[in-house]
């Protein structure tokens, strides 16, 4: 099967680059599958996990705290402010964080508390979602 280069990059540093069959994100439209021969395109993508199939089908999944995705002829890139492996991804931390997150927004005594305690809820969520797709692939 042919392949693409895929980089994920975060505001620190490149966490992978190689070649790929496939990558699953989901954009802010729905889902998507970016293959090798996919039309270009540049359009953001929601906090979450995606999905990479590399060559011989072996699938890696990262956390991306949302971002964009770029797909050009001969690549796809994901950027995102935070990405990190789903293997990296501490759940005990994650959990208490989410606690965390679910107190501040029900106590929150503003609206943009609650705004702000809402947004860091969604984005541990998503991280925990992450983990949980790790590990039923």
């Amino acid at each position: 099967m042919s392949t693409i280069l895929c980089n994920i990059v975060s505001a620190e540093s490149e966490i992978f680059s190689g070649q790929v069959e496939m990558v699953v994100a989901t954009g802010t439209l729905g889902e998507l599958g970016i293959t090798p021969g996919h039309s270009q395109l540049l359009t953001g993508i929601k906090a979450g996990p995606v999905k990479v199939i590399l060559e011989g089908g072996e699938e890696k999944i990262f956390f991306l705290s949302g971002g964009f995705i770029e797909v050009q002829p001969d690549a796809v890139t994901l950027l995102s402010d935070v990405a990190e492996r789903a293997e990296d991804i501490d759940e005990a931390e994650a959990e208490r964080a989410r606690e965390l997150a679910e107190r501040a927004r029900d106590n929150a005594s503003s609206d943009v508390d609650f705004s702000k305690a809402k947004a860091e809820l969604a984005e541990v969520s998503a991280r925990l979602q992450t983990l949980r797709k790790m590990r039923k692939k």
